[in-house]
């Protein structure tokens, strides 16, 4: 009777067990995906509010302070630890939430700076500043953060009720109009112990991609001649005019692009062309972006653009030295996680824009003379193969971010379709419904495709055996900064003290409004030009 009696209470011990465990464990990934949905919609204020914010603040690269305090404050709050300053940027940060021992690290990026001169009204589709000649949002990094910090909370909520061991990393792109922040980041070591690296970046679609895409990489690079100064009038035989020797150099590298590669791409400004006419200039400075498609071929264009500064000072009698600003690897990415991404991205869609938003986004193409007026996109694009011979074009530094762990960039519909870049019209819809709904989608994806990363452990191994055995196997980290180069952080300080004090009389207040549309007073979606509105703008 007794022996009977510990039979059933054994039984009933087994079940009770049972029972816990099977609390315990985390429901399949497909529940989990469909729960980070409801999570990320329950968010959708703060999304915009994030969004908003950031548009509001309009700070360039190396000068994103506002953005920096308001972005690592909201983590702060929601249990994040934040190590601030760090890779010697002053406006850079990470922001790290575990749970658990032992689980995967999940990183989640984008970028914060504006674009000069690009300050805009949300929501006007013709040229209307808030601000004339300050700084805007004229690519739209002011949404990215929405994105992923929306996307983070929902899987940290799941990643509690569920017990799902891991660690959430949020940081942020720092001066990439630049290309200045993340080769530092790199070096600092922010990524050590990264497992995957999510990061995303405003388009008008809901995409990702594998492989090397088109574009590519760069060395940014200052020369600074040195001469010496004299009266242009009363002595200039006793004058070495460094300007002589920057428009020397300017010179010879428009002679040798001719024999370049017709894939690379080079720019330079004169950052400094002395002080004034009746003074020989004594200092002078050239900034170049020498860009190409690999890393050798980065290097050599940065070897013939030294040589040719090198002769320039010879001719002029003057001196030269060179610091390296920034730089960007040409990027490539992680095909396992693009492919399970993109069943993320083929679940969720693109979201249902209206009619207003749709005749809003065509007067935006029309005003700004766009190839195609066809409004927003309706369809997904598809998840296509990498070129083999890849087009040149624009770089990005999330580049060096790809070549140290298994990295992929998923762009979300929060833009316009073919409008200029880098331009005051690609800050037009940001800070509208457009831009809040393409933020929700793409935190939708980025919840989704970080929890296939936490859960699945073939996923995390197919990611490095690619990483491992396709991407590294021949062409190993080359970073273009050296040990004891710095990151730039002066760069733009002037300007945004100039602006700073006028642009914060435009910060967004999600106390008192509930958009920054409405603190604005414009009512979406504009269509017409009030009578009496000067053309000119």
């Amino acid at each position: 009777m007794i022996r009977q009696r510990f039979a059933v209470s054994a039984i009933v011990l087994v079940l009770i067990c049972g029972s816990a465990a099977s609390a315990l464990a985390a429901p399949p990934v497909s529940t989990l995906k469909s729960q980070s949905v409801v999570e990320v919609e329950a968010r959708t204020k703060m999304a915009q509010e994030i969004n908003d914010s950031l548009f509001s603040f309009s700070e360039l690269a190396f000068q994103e302070y506002e953005t920096a305090r308001y972005l690592t404050n909201i983590l702060e709050k929601e249990g994040f630890e934040i190590q601030r300053s760090v890779a010697g940027l002053p406006t850079g940060w990470v922001a790290r939430w575990t749970n658990g021992s032992g689980g995967p690290v999940i990183a989640l990026g984008s970028d914060i700076d504006g674009i000069p001169k690009a300050n805009q009204k949300p929501g006007i589709p013709w040229r209307e500043p808030l601000v004339e000649g300050a700084p805007g949002h004229g690519e739209g990094h002011n949404s990215g953060q929405a994105v992923n910090i929306v996307a983070a909370l929902a899987v940290k909520y799941l990643m509690k009720r569920h017990n799902i061991a891991g660690t959430l990393v949020l940081w942020p792109g720092v001066a990439e109009e630049l290309v200045a922040g993340k080769a530092f980041m790199v070096r600092a070591g922010v990524f050590k112990d990264v497992d995957a690296v999510l990061f995303t970046h405003v388009g008008s679609n809901l995409e990702t991609a594998w492989g090397q895409p088109s574009g590519t990489g760069l060395v940014s690079v200052e020369y600074t001649f040195n001469g010496e100064s004299a009266h242009s009038a009363a002595a200039p035989w006793r004058g070495r005019s460094a300007l002589d020797a920057v428009e020397l150099m300017n010179m010879g590298w428009n002679m040798r692009r001719e024999h370049l590669r017709p894939e690379q791409r080079s720019h330079y400004v004169i950052s400094d062309g002395g002080d004034q006419p009746n003074v020989v200039p004594s200092v002078a400075s050239v900034w170049y972006f020498f860009r190409e498609q690999d890393f050798k071929g980065i290097q050599k264009s940065f070897d013939i653009g030294n040589v040719i500064s090198e002769a320039a000072a010879k001719m002029t009698d003057t001196t030269v030295t060179r610091r390296i600003i920034g730089s960007a690897a040409p990027r490539h990415f992680n095909r396992p996680i693009a492919e399970a991404a993109y069943e993320n991205i083929k679940a969720v869609g693109l979201p249902k824009w209206t009619s207003g938003e749709q005749s809003f986004a065509k007067l935006v193409q029309k005003n700004t003379q766009a190839e195609k007026q066809e409004g927003l996109a309706v369809e997904l694009k598809k998840l296509k193969s990498p070129l083999a011979e890849p087009k040149s074009g624009g770089s990005d530094d999330i580049g060096d971010v790809s070549w140290t762990v298994p990295t992929i960039t998923i762009n979300y519909p929060s833009n316009i379709p073919e409008l200029p870049g880098h331009h005051w019209s690609n800050a037009i819809a940001m800070a509208t419904p457009i831009a809040h709904k393409g933020v929700v989608a793409g935190a939708k994806v980025i919840a989704m495709t970080t929890l296939d990363l936490l859960t699945d452990a073939k996923l995390r191994q197919a990611a490095k055996d690619y990483f491992t055995n396709v991407q590294t196997k021949t062409q190993k980290y080359l970073p273009m900064i050296g040990p004891d180069d710095k990151p730039a952080i002066v760069i733009n300080a002037e300007i945004m003290a100039r602006y700073k004090p006028e642009l914060s009389k435009y910060y967004y207040d999600p106390v008192r409004y509930p958009t920054y549309l409405d603190q604005l007073g414009i009512q979406f979606p504009v269509l017409e030009k009030p009578t009496g509105t000067d053309d000119g703008k």
